[in-house]
């Protein structure tokens, strides 16, 4: 399959037949696409490197998560132009319903957030020994509610094997809370 210098459709070429092109042939194709893009025509090169990025859906939107499905089946069936084409028809309906007419362009805007701890799920303690002679120990506390469990477990265990050296592990979640304004 080949595609011309300034992006458009593409069609299918002999392989026996194709050559690389001349510079002059290069030079000209590109002053063809610049001209076109000038004249409304084919996209920029901005415009190009945007679509080297797939389209996210949005969310709540049934129309944005049927072409993610369908993308995602393409991928999965190793189907690039199937996915290429739900990528197109994605943003063709983005463009169109959840007007994004931002030309390529971003706008970036300060949204306070705070890293806090999710009280719903309790954080877990764990130690394990890395002490050894020539390779480390292995043993380890497992799980544990509070840090106290896993001193107990690691006063037990340094008693037994006169072991000192432990990784120790502590096991949250987070969640992002949006700070008044």
């Amino acid at each position: 399959m080949l595609r011309p210098v300034g992006g458009g459709r593409e069609w299918e070429a002999d392989p026996a037949r194709i050559r690389p092109a001349t510079q002059e042939e290069r030079l000209s194709a590109e002053v063809r696409a610049t001209n076109a893009r000038a004249r409304g025509g084919a996209m920029t090169a901005p415009d190009l490197e945007e679509f080297g990025r797939p389209p996210v859906p949005v969310v709540g939107c049934a129309e944005c998560e049927s072409l993610a499905v369908r993308r995602a089946q393409a991928r999965a069936e190793f189907d690039g132009s199937a996915a290429t084409d739900a990528n197109v028809l994605l943003r063709r309906h983005q463009r169109r319903e959840h007007q994004d007419t931002s030309d390529g362009r971003r706008i970036f805007r300060f949204v306070p957030y705070s890293i806090v701890q999710d009280a719903s799920v309790l954080p877990e303690y764990e130690a394990s020994c890395v002490s050894g002679d020539e390779a480390d120990c292995g043993a380890a506390s497992g799980p544990c509610g509070h840090p106290t469990e896993v001193e107990g477990w690691r006063r037990r265990h340094t008693q037994e094997t006169r072991h000192t050296r432990y990784r120790r592990s502590f096991l949250d979640y987070a969640v992002l809370e949006r700070q008044p304004v």
